[in-house]
């Protein structure tokens, strides 16, 4: 055996028949060096990548959430523009009347929310072993509550510890309230930019593609925004529905903390699927026993009536113009975008399968089912 290859003109590799004699193989130096530096290549580009997505995923954030909340507030916009307003002055004032809402919020119950929410906080522990005991006292289960918070890490001193984490000293709350800020304007001033300037966008876009997959995109562009606009506006209102009966009936029946609790019920038992309302159900049930048992029990019935009125009165009327997304589909997409930007991540996963899913209805092509697939008995 040989090998031979002394510079660029090296002959290919060869071989001869087993008949022919011995084997002779080349090595070609410009190919070999060509592959070795495309791989190097490649791996300082990705390597440049991770860094540079670390570096800015929290702005890649910002931006995917700006991105959303423009989307959700096309449809007001766009029923402007028709009626002669400009899109810009459609956009700002749409925005305007959002921010108005929050502000107005947070000037009306900031202040309570705040209080009872650091109150219910601090009450974890004490939650806990109330409720512990009393399963204990009603069952006869023997649990033992102190083992129960070393496993949830919900120890008093560690709630503390926690707690002053989050305050940081004077420091840290200004840091937090110009952070929160500026984060603020530019959610709102990208959400302006998406909104506003999204026929530019499209033509911009439409430009760099041949006619006909203009007419695709076009097409994929409408729906996506219109679908997924449609599922985020139902969502936010169903959500709110769901608080404000929620806190209500807290407050009637004399549960302490209900604000932030009627809060967390509407947000989870509509952008966390399938297991949302028994999780935002469960944890205003569980403070109303530790309260009084027989609270517990009037916010379980309640959780069950409203979750029939909203399935078969607010829900079809609400989101008769949206999409529908497999339980399935939704919960994976919470759980991965939860993997990557935690809690906010799992409330826009939804939307973000939601625009995903539309794209591919509109573009993916499909087949008729032959008899032995079409005959296929698909109820539960």
């Amino acid at each position: 055996m040989s090998i031979q290859g002394s510079g660029e003109n090296a002959p290919d590799i060869s071989a001869k028949g087993s008949t022919g004699g011995a084997w002779d193989f080349s090595v070609n130096r410009r190919f070999l060096q060509r592959s070795v530096v495309t791989v190097l290549v490649l791996v300082i580009a990705f390597q440049l990548v991770s860094w540079a997505f670390g570096k800015s995923k929290d702005f890649l954030f910002l931006l995917l959430i700006a991105w959303l909340l423009g989307i959700a507030i096309t449809p007001l916009v766009e029923f402007l523009t028709k009626r002669g307003m400009r899109r810009g002055l459609s956009t700002f004032l749409t925005l305007l009347g959002l921010v108005l809402l929050s502000v107005g919020f947070i000037a009306a119950f900031g202040q309570l929310l705040a209080s009872q929410l650091a109150s219910l906080i601090f009450q974890i522990p004490t939650l806990v072993e109330g409720f512990i005991g009393w399963l204990n006292a009603s069952f006869n289960l023997g649990i033992d509550p102190v083992s129960i918070e070393q496993s949830l890490n919900i120890s008093n001193s560690q709630v503390a510890s926690v707690a002053q984490d989050l305050a940081g000293g004077i420091f840290g709350v200004v840091t937090s309230i110009f952070g929160f800020i500026f984060n603020l304007f530019t959610l709102l001033l990208f959400a302006f930019y998406f909104a506003a300037e999204a026929p530019n966008m499209k033509k911009t876009i439409g430009s760099w593609l041949p006619t006909r997959q203009q007419i695709i995109f076009t097409t994929v562009w409408q729906v996506a925004t219109e679908k997924t606009g449609g599922f985020v506006i139902s969502r936010v209102i169903l959500a709110s529905l769901n608080a404000f009966f929620t806190s209500t009936f807290l407050l009637l029946i004399g549960v302490p903390y209900w604000l932030p609790l009627g809060i967390f019920t509407g947000i989870v038992s509509q952008f966390v699927p399938t297991v949302g309302a028994f999780i935002g159900g469960i944890i205003p049930a569980v403070v109303a026993v530790v309260n009084d048992p027989k609270d517990g029990l009037f916010v379980v019935i309640f959780v069950t009536i409203y979750q029939q009125i909203e399935n078969y009165l607010f829900t079809p009327r609400i989101s008769s113009m949206t999409m529908d997304i497999h339980p399935a589909v939704a919960f994976a997409s919470v759980i991965i975008f939860a993997g990557f930007f935690g809690a906010v991540g799992a409330l826009i996963g939804i939307p973000i399968a939601a625009a995903i899913i539309s794209i591919v209805q509109t573009y993916g092509k499909r087949y008729e089912l032959i008899p032995e697939l079409h005959n296929i008995e698909t109820k539960p």
